[in-house]
């Protein structure tokens, strides 16, 4: 296969997926079909661009010009084919996930939601995949627009208010800042292709007010990214049913927005000019103060998915703290966290969705005891919330460790204690749960019967377990992928070793 076909599939196999879906929509088994079959494919074509990417063998694919200087082209490297890999495999999982939750709660509409769901992985195989800053941003949109019929799924009036917080605070921060800062990018460097080592260290006179100016712009302008104050579409979007959730925090939405913010440091600004960009300490500061402020919201939240949401907003800061570090390590940490981080939430979203499928409870108080009949669940739950706290031999310890160790590098002696006391509110937020529920104290009451006969569909348990599988295998895979990531953030640092125990 050549490299042009492979990204074309890529692109246009979701949007193939979307008419079977359409075509098959009164056939519930059929149109489930099309879906896991499709989301199979995806997921085989984003294996071999990776392995061509890891070959040396970059794929490229340029198709027309909208206008002189605005190219749709596509070119994978390592960090895109990194977001490829995870949002189609995650796919898959979320596609089994949806069929036990949709059917076992009886949500209506369910063609549609499959057919949103296609539409919006065509748009995250396009960011992954594009080769210039115009066609990112094109994707960009197209994921934000068709993941806004998914936050209004249930139609109600909570959950056209969601989506209309979600559409506008996504469509109000790119188009008023990250467009201003494409359009600027181009001004100044007569480009917007993605160059290996920053396309504006190739401008000779670019102004250290221009560059901050820029910086501040991209990183408010990735609404996706949720950098504190730009953050409350996230847990506005919660209204949504459970599989969306999963696809907004693991899949696809806010992995786009940071996986723009990383790509945009790495290949437009470049270690160097990051360096010298006086603003980036300043976002360093902004995500940090994300990362402790919405984990203190978060202990506040009875409500379970409310919860996980302002975690999703602390654990995505991670990545736009990783990418301000400016060095390999901490670039290097911000890819990890995309790949554990994912894992890790979306295992956390589905055993919500399960608890509610099979008892109707939404608040965390609710839940005491109830581990004992939903076992699987809550244990899936506490190897993933160990993984988010960052305890080995589970995935995201990787990313906290190179965040430290990119921080020592730049002589940020405050974020290592930031990312300790993150750790530290990650316990007291999602350990309580399930341990409360797995070994509720004496005389706790019997939790509430099931609302649905048999308790949670086999799916919506068997997912989480996987995910949950995939903490721990991501641990001990960790010398593989980051040398998958060199090409793209340079040299692994010496101290990450591989499972074997080799550096």
């Amino acid at each position: 296969m050549s490299g042009e076909l492979a990204i074309t599939l890529a692109l246009v196999l979701p949007l193939i997926i979307c008419g079977g879906i359409w075509l098959a929509g009164r056939v519930p088994n059929l149109r489930e079909g099309v879906t896991l079959v499709g989301a199979t494919c995806l997921f085989i074509v984003a294996i071999i661009i990776a392995v061509m990417t890891s070959n040396g063998n970059a794929p490229e694919l340029k198709l027309w010009a909208a206008a002189p200087g605005l190219e749709f082209a596509f070119k994978a490297e390592p960090l895109g084919a990194l977001f490829a890999l995870v949002a189609s495999g995650l796919w898959i999982v979320n596609s089994f996930y949806s069929i036990g939750y949709m059917r076992g709660n009886r949500e209506r509409n369910q063609t549609r939601f499959y057919m949103c769901f296609a539409i919006a992985l065509f748009g995250a195989m396009g960011v992954a995949m594009s080769a210039n800053l115009f066609t990112l941003f094109v994707f960009y949109e197209i994921l934000t627009l068709s993941t806004y019929p998914l936050v209004a799924h249930k139609g109600d009036e909570n959950a056209q208010r969601g989506a209309r917080i979600y559409l506008m605070t996504l469509l109000g921060t790119s188009i008023g800042f990250l467009l201003v800062a494409i359009i600027w990018t181009g001004a100044v460097a007569g480009s917007l292709d993605f160059v290996p080592g920053g396309l504006l260290s190739q401008v000779e006179d670019l102004k250290p007010i221009v560059a901050s100016v820029l910086l501040i712009l991209f990183a408010f302008g990735v609404g996706k990214a949720a950098l504190m104050p730009f953050h409350f579409w996230l847990p506005n979007a919660m209204v949504a049913p459970t599989p969306v959730s999963a696809l907004l925090h693991a899949v696809a939405v806010v992995k786009a927005g940071v996986f723009t913010i990383l790509k945009v440091a790495v290949y437009i600004f470049g270690e160097e000019v990051l360096n010298a960009t006086a603003s980036r300490e300043f976002i360093l500061a902004v995500a940090c103060f994300t990362i402790i402020t919405a984990s203190l919201i978060a202990i506040t939240k009875d409500n379970l998915k409310a919860r996980l949401a302002y975690s999703t907003v602390a654990q995505l800061a991670y990545v736009t703290c990783g990418a301000m570090l400016a060095d390999q390590a901490g670039f290097m940490g911000g890819a990890l966290q995309i790949a554990a981080h994912a894992v890790g939430k979306i295992t956390l979203f589905m055993c919500a969705g399960a608890i509610y499928v099979a008892t109707g409870l939404t608040n965390i108080s609710d839940m005491r005891g109830l581990g004992r009949r939903m076992p699987l669940v809550f244990i899936a739950f506490f190897i993933a919330s160990l993984s988010i706290i960052g305890i080995p031999p589970l995935a995201g310890d990787w990313p906290k460790y190179e965040l430290m160790q990119g921080a020592a590098d730049a002589g940020l002696d405050y974020v290592p204690i930031i990312l300790i006391i993150s750790s530290l509110l990650n316990i007291a937020y999602l350990l309580p749960i399930p341990i409360l529920a797995l070994m509720p104290p004496p005389g706790t009451p019997e939790p509430a019967p099931y609302k649905r006969p048999g308790g949670a569909p086999m799916l919506t348990v068997a997912a989480p377990c996987f995910t949950a599988f995939l903490c721990f295998l991501m641990f001990f895979t960790v010398g593989p992928l980051s040398n998958f990531l060199e090409g793209a953030l340079g040299e692994r640092p010496a101290a990450i070793y591989m499972a074997g125990g080799q550096p």
